[in-house]
């Protein structure tokens, strides 16, 4: 059997590196040669705790879903890529027959076949079928690991067209991560005039800053609402006219509710904390607009643009790359915190590695 390894997840910090036999494409998909996939957040909670949010892990799953490949085999109906093309791969199907899917919000889609959300497998492997209408061509000055951060730049830019950043905005995010730093950078690009990021970790701020943000703090969860909420203020110069909270916890969606201004917006992104009690009453009676996302739709090109035209230079975010036998070191790396990182790639196949810029560094422990 040719080799085709995969990452699968049979448990709580139960994840194996297996082969598997190398699928064939239908005929509207492509057979992809795996090139980048980036760890999220959400591969994190199902690795250490079975589950996210409310999607649990009952039976093995192939883990991952921030991805790049190039093309070897289409299928008989595709004619818009081809072997050799390399790709982006945004990683949820949907069924696009349904109200949502017709109307362009097919993010909405309650049929939708998104990767590694159970109990759809994930694009950890070496090889891997996709839909080719969900596979996004890559210019030829972006490397297959930019191609893998085009999902969570797709969150910052669906986040922020949310939330109607545009030139001139004054914008603070609450959540240092991955995606409060990617959406700071997207945020900068549409063009707001002051971005804030705020967040718990050192290394998380000095990303932010370094890719642009204007201001960071950094906050503790016990802070007294309101004199953080006044210091926000203070360092901005203002209050902001949009917020968008990325980290999803009791604290930072009160940071938000607190602080933005009268009429303006607040996105919510995070959901770290299922439930969250808050007085209301305040927000209402400014007429804050509180508006929820999820995940995003119709968001690749304009990430592709983004990226390709050096407005978001995301590729700094990398801090550890690791092929994909090591992929247990690299998870534990995630969930420990290993060496502060801020994005942890993993390279698939042996000709990504020799192809990346040689921001490649195999790690020996």
């Amino acid at each position: 059997m040719a080799q085709n390894l995969t990452v699968t997840l049979y448990g709580i910090k139960d994840l194996r590196v297996e082969n598997q036999p190398i699928p064939e494409p239908k005929e509207n998909e492509v057979l992809l040669k795996m090139g980048c996939v980036g760890i999220c957040g959400s591969d994190v909670h199902y690795y250490t705790e079975g589950h996210c949010g409310d999607y649990v892990v009952k039976e093995p799953m192939i883990i991952g879903h921030e991805a790049s490949g190039t093309v070897c085999k289409i299928g008989s109906k595709v004619t818009h890529l081809k072997p050799g093309d390399r790709v982006a791969i945004e990683p949820g199907v949907p069924c696009g027959s349904c109200n949502f899917c017709r109307t362009g919000r097919y993010n909405l889609c309650s049929d939708i076949l998104f990767c590694a959300t159970p109990p759809v497998h994930g694009n950890l492997r070496q090889y891997y079928c996709h839909s080719a209408d969900f596979c996004f061509k890559l210019p030829d000055n972006l490397s297959l690991e930019e191609g893998a951060l085009l999902e969570p730049t797709a969150v910052g830019l669906h986040s922020c067209r949310k939330g109607g950043v545009t030139l001139g905005s004054t914008v603070l995010i609450t959540g240092g991560g991955p995606i409060g730093i990617v959406t700071s950078v997207v945020a900068k690009a549409m063009g707001a005039r002051k971005v804030m990021v705020t967040g718990s970790h050192d290394y998380g701020l000095e990303m932010a800053k370094k890719l642009g943000a204007d201001e960071v703090l950094k906050v503790n969860k016990n802070e007294d609402l309101k004199e953080l909420s006044k210091k926000v203020i203070e360092t901005l110069g203002e209050r902001p006219q949009i917020t968008i909270d990325c980290a999803g916890k009791q604290s930072s969606l009160g940071l938000g509710l607190e602080t933005t201004e009268w009429g303006g917006v607040l996105v919510v992104v995070g959901c770290a904390d299922h439930t969250v009690t808050t007085d209301l009453v305040p927000a209402l009676s400014r007429e804050l607009d509180i508006r929820g996302i999820f995940r995003y739709a119709n968001d690749y090109p304009g990430s592709i643009h983004l990226v390709a035209s050096g407005k978001a230079d995301v590729k700094q975010m990398i801090t550890h790359n690791f092929d994909i036998t090591q992929s247990v070191e690299a998870f534990d790396a995630a969930a420990e915190q290993k060496g502060n990182p801020i994005k942890i790639m993993i390279h698939c196949n042996e000709d990504c590695i020799n192809n990346s810029n040689k921001t490649y560094e195999k790690h020996n422990h």
